[in-house]
């Protein structure tokens, strides 16, 4: 399978009429000026040049505002940019981000044009009083209409959701899960609530008004939500925003970031958590007190069973008193294990070697 390699353009805050209480995108983007033509040329120059697989496939990814809502000859000059690198063949595709009330069949027919692929939409709930709350100006109803016609209109349709947005329940943020399975994106991200400087939320923060999650409470929503898309094959293709020189851990003298559940690998914390409960299940299944188990997993996989700074080993020996050994095994398909109770207690207490008690596992 060949390499996919994102060439990420970012038009911060370009389009949107919009200022949601949690949103700076200057922040949140790192760009600090509006984006020229030439300033795309020079990004999407400088990526091709420092792709390393050349066969690899590469998408140009217009990130940050609305990109359907900034002016339309700006928006064609982006686009056109983009398009004279999929006829020449460099690119393979091109992907924007944009509003779902940004969304119309004139819209879709220009970005036809250009030959893009891929349309995400900022959702980030399906609640109608929570968007309204969060300062959206468009509500669910607008994702519907939108999402049908992406799909309608033959593009890749994405959702991008958050949790923890101000007076969003678990409830919530699970029905806006189920909400958007049943509009049948191809992919979703996740995003956790950060409070960023400058924005509406920084003052809610300050008076008390507004409590963000903490990492421990956004890995246990974001987990729950992951298995439900990953249940019915919808690409979960990001879990936290990216870590960036703004973007960072609250406290830092350059972080952007004033409190919320940041971590530099939020989605290894989601994974690691999810194949820590795979595993204890199928400990508790079986009826005998484990001494060891060793988990066979495919080296992709390897780093998220042992856990960030492993987190999972020590979990494990503290909470059950049960070593972890991980291996690892090409034939083993990612996301799948084999699990080996290797150890029992009755074994390392009367000193004898039973037959191990083996159970395949699908996570």
């Amino acid at each position: 399978m060949k390499k996919k390699y994102v060439i990420p353009v970012f038009v911060p805050h370009l389009g949107c009429p919009n200022d949601c209480v949690f949103c700076n995108q200057k922040s949140i983007s790192g760009q600090k000026k509006n984006i020229t033509k030439e300033d795309a040329k020079k990004t999407i120059e400088y990526y091709l040049d420092n792709i390393k697989d050349k066969k690899g496939k590469k998408e140009i990814a217009f990130f940050g505002g609305s990109f359907t809502g900034i002016d339309v000859n700006v928006q064609e000059e982006l686009l056109q940019v983009a398009y004279e690198y999929i006829k020449k063949g460099q690119v393979d595709s091109i992907r924007i981000s944009t509003r779902p009330d940004y969304i119309n069949r004139e819209i879709l027919k220009r970005l036809k044009k250009y030959k893009v692929k891929t349309i995400e939409l900022g959702v980030q709930s399906t609640n109608d009083y929570i968007l309204k709350r969060a300062n959206r100006g468009h509500d669910f109803n607008d994702v519907k209409k939108a999402s049908k016609l992406i799909r309608w209109y033959g593009f890749n349709l994405g959702h991008q959701m958050m949790v923890g947005l101000p007076e969003s329940t678990r409830n919530d943020e699970i029905n806006t899960a189920k909400a958007l399975i049943k509009l049948k994106p191809k992919m979703v991200r996740i995003y956790p609530v950060l409070v960023i400087k400058g924005t509406r939320l920084e003052k809610e923060c300050e008076e008390g008004i507004y409590e963000p999650l903490t990492v421990v409470q956004a890995v246990e929503i974001c987990k729950q939500l992951v298995r439900m898309f990953v249940n019915k094959k919808i690409d979960v293709i990001r879990v936290g925003l990216q870590n960036t020189d703004e973007i960072c851990e609250p406290g830092k003298e350059e972080s952007e970031v004033i409190a919320g559940p940041f971590h530099p690998a939020f989605r290894q914390l989601v994974e690691s958590s999810m194949w820590y409960d795979a595993i204890v299940e199928k400990i508790k299944r079986l009826n005998v007190k484990v001494k060891e188990v060793k988990v066979t997993v495919n080296p992709i996989d390897i780093n998220n069973v042992i856990g960030h700074k492993k987190e999972n080993v020590k979990k494990l020996k503290e909470m059950y008193e049960v070593d972890l050994i991980v291996k690892q095994d090409k034939k083993i398909k990612q996301g799948k294990s084999k699990i080996e109770i290797t150890k029992k207690y009755n074994d390392f207490l009367e000193g004898t070697e039973d037959e191990k008690i083996k159970e395949k596992v699908t996570k």
